[in-house]
């Protein structure tokens, strides 16, 4: 895991990227364990999912690289911080319950060592992502405005078929990805969560919790929000996307990915 990026952008990372309960809920359905068991949480950034868990009556462990990340979360009795990062994880060999990762994969420098560190760790219990591949995205229209960013994204999310069978391997139990179609009002501010609030890509703010944004070329983002104030400004974004404003709920490409035993789904 790349430390340096989130110590960098992640200063006010906690105001837009809170837990959202619906990716909560699913991350309980699949991991379905006892309470009081132990989960791992790696790239656990400011702890919302963390704290989320530890709600829920278990106990977390917190591995996070970045001490600005680690700041600015919330204290909670039954979450215990540990620096550390995916490829090494400074956890004893089978001591905890269950493995999440939200959204932090792409961060990783090695998946089949993260996973294979995770399995060690756990090798009896679930392992949950909650990860991306933009390649299973409907229609995204944002890929349109930000082609360098989407085209990032490809490069950095590995498709989700290769995950699957990564995660296999790694620990030789059966894998399924698993389809999380976005609502439109996520508490999770990442990528695609404005996907029918195109005017919230012009706040900078907004921008700035978004790991695509933040790494972004600045030249070719202006030129993509210019084209997007242009186009909801004239109508041509309605014109041309309006569809999705009648829609409850979109498919753009996120997946849980899940190994183990997990309430008879795998």
């Amino acid at each position: 895991m790349k430390p340096v990026l989130y110590d960098k952008i992640g200063k006010n990372y906690s105001i837009h990227r809170r837990a959202d309960h619906r990716i909560v809920s699913c991350i309980m359905d699949y991991l379905n364990i006892p309470g009081n068991s132990i989960i791992a949480d790696i790239g656990a950034g400011s702890g919302n999912y963390a704290n989320a868990m530890a709600d829920h009556g278990f106990f977390v462990k917190a591995v996070e690289p970045s001490e600005t990340m680690k700041n600015q979360s919330v204290k909670n009795s039954k979450v215990e911080w540990i620096k550390g990062v995916a490829e090494n994880i400074p956890l004893a060999d089978a001591s905890v319950d269950a493995v999440v990762s939200i959204m932090a994969s792409h961060h990783f420098t090695s998946i089949p060592e993260s996973l294979s560190e995770m399995n060690r760790i756990c090798p009896e219990g679930p392992i949950v992502w909650f990860t991306f591949d933009p390649r299973k995205a409907q229609n995204p229209w944002i890929a349109d405005y930000f082609p360098e960013i989407w085209a990032d994204a490809m490069r950095i999310f590995p498709p989700v078929n290769e995950l699957v069978s990564l995660f296999a391997e790694a620990t030789g139990n059966r894998a399924r990805a698993y389809v999380f179609r976005l609502p439109p009002d996520l508490n999770d501010k990442f990528l695609a969560a404005f996907w029918r609030e195109p005017s919230a890509y012009l706040n900078k703010n907004v921008r700035q919790a978004m790991s695509g944004f933040a790494v972004a070329d600045k030249a070719q983002v202006r030129c993509g929000i210019e084209k997007l104030q242009n186009d909801l400004a004239n109508g041509s974004w309605v014109q041309q996307y309006g569809h999705v404003l009648n829609l409850d709920s979109i498919d753009w490409g996120y997946r849980f990915i899940v190994a183990g035993y997990t309430n008879g789904l795998v």
